[in-house]
């Protein structure tokens, strides 16, 4: 890969504490490449305030609209103020806008949700009627299913301003996602794993996304040097049950795609997708196995749609993965 001389690399990110560490993890690993492969490249860091950012009194499911986190942020790429994006994978809608693509995605971290608790105790341990906090209604559908007992509230925020509502404003537990906490180096905050049996992950959890320009060619040629083949190919899965659910706001949504490795070399994925109602009454649930991850994330929507998942969508009116 050659340049045609030195350039500045423009990364656009949100400002959050969170967005900020895994766009500088991400920078410093574009730098050790372009170090290894004799590329002459420099990052800035240009920080990006989106519609997600700006409304945190409400839930999620209530702002309404696909892609909260990204929308500004993919408008400066297309206008050229940006190079490239850094997204938390589930965060990112199905469809990208014309003239972008995901260039990149980067080794996944612990896709698992986690619990903060107050005093110490983990998802069973909590007290009847405990107050426990949550922003999405995948994880809060899922824990009524597990602890109907729980009383569910909404807790919106970056992850300290989250954390420190614990104190603040009386809750005994808060969920969270592994990633973000292990990204701050804050995995001594984590009281305990839930494990996925309980709460299936949001679709890309504990993955990034790296969004660029398709007719940049230096960056996507950058971006593919950084691509990690596993976690791409079982992202792929599960992004495409969220497009053939066409994954909104205002259903519980969630898929995780295991890698399995066969003893002859060939890769399959397991993928485990949820569909449930709000109030956690209706989970419904699917399991299966494939190579091709598209088809694979096809039939299992297509299972889930056959079993209800249909009839939960029209009643709601799209699907929420966050």
């Amino acid at each position: 890969m050659a340049t045609t001389g030195k350039r500045t690399i423009v990364v656009g990110t949100r400002q959050s504490a969170l967005a900020l560490t895994q766009t500088g993890q991400v920078i410093d690993q574009l730098k050790a490449i372009c170090e290894s492969h004799g590329l002459d490249y420099t990052f800035e860091i240009h920080k990006i305030v989106t519609k997600g950012d700006q409304i945190i009194d409400v839930t999620l499911s209530k702002v309404g609209g696909k892609g909260l986190f990204v929308k500004e942020i993919e408008q400066a790429l297309l206008d050229g103020t940006i190079d490239l994006a850094v997204h938390s994978m589930k965060d990112m809608p199905y469809e990208l806008p014309g003239g972008l693509i995901n260039g990149a995605v980067p080794k996944r971290v612990d896709p698992r949700d986690c619990l903060v608790s107050k005093d110490g105790q983990d998802l069973a341990g909590l007290p009847p009627g405990a107050k426990v906090g949550t922003s999405s209604l995948r994880r809060a559908a899922q824990i009524k299913a597990y602890r109907p007992d729980l009383t569910l509230e909404s807790v919106r925020g970056n992850i300290d301003s989250r954390i420190r509502k614990l104190e603040t404003e009386g809750f005994d537990a808060i969920i969270l996602a592994t990633a973000g906490l292990k990204r701050m180096d804050w995995d001594n905050r984590i009281t305990a794993y839930i494990p996925e049996d309980v709460c299936i992950p949001a679709v890309g959890q504990g993955a990034l996304g790296i969004e660029c320009r398709e007719a940049d060619a230096e960056v996507r040629e950058l971006l593919a040097l950084l691509n990690d083949e596993d976690t791409a190919y079982a992202v792929e899965a599960e992004r495409s049950f969220l497009g053939a659910l066409n994954g909104g706001c205002q259903v519980p949504l969630g898929a995780h795609a295991v890698l399995k490795q066969a003893q002859d070399g060939t890769r399959t994925l397991e993928l485990s997708g949820m569909v449930g109602t709000p109030d956690g009454s209706t989970l419904l649930k699917e399991i299966q196995q494939g190579s091709d991850p598209v088809e694979l994330g096809r039939s299992v929507a297509a299972a889930l749609r056959a079993r209800g998942a249909d009839d939960i969508l029209k009643q709601y009116g799209g699907a929420h993965g966050a």
